[in-house]
């Protein structure tokens, strides 16, 4: 079965002092992914590139193994994003409408959309129809986007930076949703996101990105469950380094550390040196900042 979103060796030069360099990212059925990297790391551009939005110096982007070239026919563009929801960091609808005028104006771009459960979806999110757009909370504005994406039978969400902001509980229940829709179908997720806790969560799959180029892409449980970081005295980080493939050293104020990427093997080589979980903070940064 095709992967429902692939990027490869995709490069575009955006600007003077930013450009997207051979990156690569798949989604396949079931799968969440989530996708991680500083401000300005390329993340909006890499999901602009997924939409076909960005036209590419080398390189291409397929939804649901159908290409997104320069010459794609419009209405090939047009089906395939179809079947793609998207919930932005801001909610993008016109202040002064009602969440059930929302529905009424996103209906006629999609040939699947399903009035009934989007009047089911607002209902079981606590969103008040009549209510307008300029009185909802951030969390409220989520889950209206939500509702959108869900009721026109996407089989891809992406969401870009779209927890940022909500309170622990809104945060809860959208991951929640997420992780059901990823359960049911031949579904995926793309999840852009500066709270990795979040990721942790629910990631299947981790990808990394920094200047526009993808450093690690890998499964979420060989960062969080498997890698680890050893605390360690100088003359032990060089031992470390010499033996140890992978491993990254960081200069903290006062120790060393130094990412290793199986803390189990780790213990059976240097049982004297104490290693504990990584997160994907930890292990971002060391990827940018560590050497080896």
């Amino acid at each position: 079965m095709s992967n429902l979103l692939e990027i490869r060796d995709a490069s575009r030069q955006v600007s003077d002092s930013f450009s997207l360099r051979n990156a690569n990212l798949s989604i396949g059925s079931g799968e969440i992914v989530g996708l991680v990297g500083a401000n300005g790391a390329g993340k909006t551009t890499l999901i602009r590139a997924a939409l076909g939005l960005l036209k590419l110096d080398s390189g291409y982007a397929a939804l649901f193994g159908e290409p997104l070239a320069a010459d794609t026919p419009d209405a090939d563009v047009r089906r395939l994003r179809s079947r793609v929801g998207v919930v932005f960091d801001t909610c993008p609808y016109p202040s002064e409408i009602t969440v059930s005028q929302v529905g009424t104006c996103i209906a006629p771009a999609f040939p699947t959309w399903d009035s009934t459960c989007f009047e089911a979806l607002i209902e079981r999110f606590g969103l008040e129809p009549k209510k307008k757009m300029k009185s909802l909370s951030r969390g409220m504005g989520m889950k209206l986007q939500l509702a959108c994406a869900l009721s026109h039978d996407a089989d891809l969400l992406i969401l870009d930076e779209a927890t940022a902001g909500l309170d622990p509980l809104a945060r809860d229940e959208l991951l929640d949703e997420l992780r059901d829709y990823a359960s049911t179908g031949d579904r995926g997720v793309l999840l852009s996101s500066h709270i990795t806790s979040d990721l942790e969560r629910i990631a299947d799959r981790v990808v990394g990105i920094d200047a526009g180029s993808i450093i690690f892409d890998m499964p979420r449980e060989q960062i969080t469950d498997v890698a680890g970081i050893a605390h360690c005295t100088a003359e032990q980080e060089q031992r470390i380094l010499a033996c140890v493939d992978g491993a990254r050293a960081a200069k903290r104020e006062f120790s060393c550390d130094v990412l290793v990427p199986n803390r189990f093997e780790f213990a059976e080589a240097f049982p004297e040196v104490p290693c504990d979980r990584t997160s994907i903070d930890d292990y971002l940064h060391f990827i940018l900042k560590g050497n080896n």
